[in-house]
């Protein structure tokens, strides 16, 4: 198994996000599938912010946005990533 070592910042209260330079992130939902298309560094980025969210001090609830006016490529829908602790 190939080991990979990533990041993630501390939560305070706060979730920061943190981007690879270059990141590219484009979401679609075609044919009622949801889509996540993103280059090396996008999908890092996105590893980074799953692994912030799953972070036990982090509070079911917390969520972050996405869209093509923050982080994603034009023409992308919004993508909101939540952390529910009920399911």
């Amino acid at each position: 198994m190939k080991e990979i070592k990533i990041n993630i910042p501390e939560y305070d209260d706060a979730i920061e996000l943190i981007w690879d330079d270059n990141f590219k992130i484009k979401t679609s939902i075609p044919y009622d599938t949801i889509t996540i298309e993103a280059n090396r560094e996008g999908l890092f980025s996105l590893a980074r912010h799953l692994l912030l969210l799953a972070q036990e001090e982090v509070p079911s609830g917390s969520h972050f946005h996405l869209d093509e006016f923050n982080s994603l490529e034009n023409g992308s829908v919004e993508l909101i990533i939540s952390k529910n602790e009920e399911l």
